[in-house]
């Protein structure tokens, strides 16, 4: 039986987990101090119960479907099992009850012409021919050619760009790693024109903001969520994908599949392929970049008409 608080426990959880090596602050950190705060005002003073947990996850939950419920329990569950090395008598739902608490949903895939709109209307931003229509061009751009998270994109400093062997250095992304991302020619090109109207407005340092909007600002994350906003209206882009709206993470989703589709008419080694472009495009999983097989339909009538072929070929050589 525990005989602390919750919240002890809670904390003494988080700082084991700071001292492997994990980031202790966060969404689940929240998440877990609230459970904290509930478990000790319930009047509770035993184990962690199956009925708690999911009194909690029901309870507190702002949304009412049950995957926002699976959610919570998710982030639950290490914290559960780190008590259960103290306690045994500790319970928690073993099966999914809410079923799976994450759903892949399908992006927007941009055909050429949209993304090239996109870029003509990023040419018109005000002022006409100054530093900032040619740095939204340019960045939304760099997006749609290396799958570029937005955030990796914003925090790239002039001394990531080298235009002569046609790579970036991403540096400390989301899963806190860094990686070389090579580009197309016709991108260096492009981040050509780009820096040569940078250099007209200020001098190139190696540690400042490869992209900036005006001499003394550099892109900032609402402003490129606004701009994008504004271009895609311009634009006239009707989303295709489970999104009410195109998003410009549906730029990355867009290379990431035209990368594969591309392999598979090519008839390349799917796996050492999305293997190599897993790490390209800096997922933690290969399995996050095997999702567009299956995520995609397009992708997947592809998949389907090879192994129809192949099927077939055994059938006619047997």
């Amino acid at each position: 039986m525990m005989t602390t608080t919750m919240t002890a426990q809670v904390e003494a959880y988080l700082v084991e987990r700071t001292s492997l090596g994990f980031r202790a602050a966060g969404p689940n950190a929240s998440q877990l101090h609230s459970f904290a705060r509930f478990f000790d005002g319930s009047g509770h003073r035993g184990s962690l119960t199956t009925d708690l947990a999911i009194e909690w996850a029901k309870g507190h939950a702002r949304s009412r479907e049950p995957r926002a419920w699976a959610r919570r329990l998710d982030t639950l569950r290490p914290f559960a099992a780190y008590l259960l090395r103290e306690d045994p008598a500790t319970e928690f739902p073993q099966a999914q009850i809410f079923g799976r608490s994450h759903r892949r949903a399908t992006p927007h895939i941009y055909t050429e012409d949209e993304i090239s709109a996109l870029l003509a209307a990023a040419r018109r931003l005000d002022p006409e021919g100054g530093l900032r229509p040619a740095a939204f061009e340019a960045f939304y751009g760099l997006i749609a050619a290396t799958g570029l998270r937005v955030s990796e994109a914003i925090k790239l400093r002039c001394a990531d760009v080298d235009l002569g062997s046609r790579c970036l250095t991403v540096r400390m992304t989301k899963f806190n790693k860094s990686r070389h991302v090579p580009f197309h020619a016709t991108v260096a090109v492009a981040l050509a024109d780009y820096l040569g109207m940078r250099d007209r407005f200020l001098p190139r340092v190696a540690e400042d903001a490869f992209f900036v909007s005006t001499p003394s600002r550099s892109l900032k994350k609402r402003a490129v969520h606004w701009t994008f906003q504004k271009l895609r209206n311009e634009a006239g882009i009707v989303a295709r994908g489970a999104y009410r709206d195109v998003r410009i993470h549906d730029l990355r989703h867009t290379f990431i599949c035209r990368r594969i589709q591309r392999w598979q008419a090519e008839g390349a080694d799917i796996d050492n392929a999305i293997a190599a472009l897993s790490t390209y495009v800096g997922h933690a999983k290969v399995s996050d970049t095997y999702w567009y097989l299956t995520g995609i339909p397009d992708l997947m009538a592809t998949a389907g008409n090879r192994f129809e072929d192949f099927a077939f070929g055994e059938a006619d050589h047997g």
